[in-house]
């Protein structure tokens, strides 16, 4: 069983300037709740209870995100505000939440080295604090539940375009049986015809505590950075190593036009607002 989980969120969000110069890319809404609320509660989702955030400057709103807010509270209480109390509440009660930081900003790999004393000698799920997944059954419990078969390290692949392939960081590997493959390597960033499959890492990791062994030998690579597929890739070599293909999808937020087009789509899932949020698409449509 899993019980612990480490997410990274310590980095600056740049891409999303100048909305995150004071605010973490994690706390951006999706509609109206945080991304980094949805990826704890997909963990939690997994039957996952302690949860080791790794954060960085600028980052106190997650924090806070997760810890009660006995002010607001006495205010939707005094207003009979009852179901907005119960959801505050709700969050600071996911789960056991802690925080370290990462004093610089060094890379996933080194992010994850984090989280070393924590895990301690447990196996642990690694998901990455921005990405988003859309997925009946949650991401990280494909993962676990395939973990339970195998005891071993276990990566997220999701399926992408051949011509997409030198975005992502590919997986080169076996299929043995429905949807899980026994890996071989992992090549960052291919060129298309160099690339094994289509099947990308998808942010999210089941890993077991000889890891950071590995990432504590992994060389800093461009900018300084400690890339945690340079050390899975010297991992492999020692142990099996699987990856699961996803059953749903990664919601591309890692842009504005990504971002705008998934808070449409789940937007469109919800049930107070699917009717008029139609409507004005399609007269939006008529219109263009």
């Amino acid at each position: 069983m899993i019980r612990k989980a480490v997410i990274p969120a310590a980095g600056f969000g740049t891409r999303f300037l100048p909305a995150t110069k004071s605010q973490p890319k994690e706390m951006l809404p999706i509609v109206d709740t945080p991304v980094i609320q949805y990826v704890v509660e997909e963990a939690v989702a997994a039957g996952i209870t302690d949860i080791l955030m790794v954060i960085g400057k600028g980052k106190r709103a997650i924090e806070e995100h997760f810890d009660r807010s006995f002010q607001l509270e006495a205010q939707l209480a005094e207003k009979h505000r009852t179901a907005e109390l119960a959801a505050m509440r709700r969050i600071s009660e996911l789960a056991d939440i802690h925080f370290v930081w990462q004093k610089e900003m060094r890379g996933l790999g080194d992010a994850i080295y984090c989280g070393r004393f924590h895990v301690n000698d447990e196996p642990f799920a690694v998901l990455l604090g921005d990405t988003l997944m859309d997925a009946t059954v949650p991401a990280i419990k494909q993962l676990t539940d395939v973990y339970m078969r195998y005891e071993s390290p276990m990566v997220l692949l999701e399926e992408v375009e051949t011509s997409k392939v030198s975005r992502y960081g590919i997986a080169d590997g076996t299929e043995i049986e429905d949807g899980v493959y026994r890996l071989k390597d992992l090549i960052e960033k291919p060129e298309q015809a160099a690339a094994p499959s289509n099947l990308a890492v998808a942010s999210r990791y089941i890993f077991t505590p000889d890891i950071f062994e590995h990432i504590s030998r992994t060389q800093p690579g461009k900018g300084g950075e400690i890339q945690i597929t340079d050390a899975m890739r010297t991992l492999v070599n020692e142990r099996p190593m699987y990856g699961v293909r996803l059953q749903g999808r990664r919601c591309d937020i890692g842009n504005a036009e990504g971002f705008v087009r998934t808070n449409i789509e789940f937007a469109l899932k919800r049930e107070d607002m699917r009717s008029d949020l139609r409507s004005y698409i399609k007269r939006l449509a008529e219109e263009l």
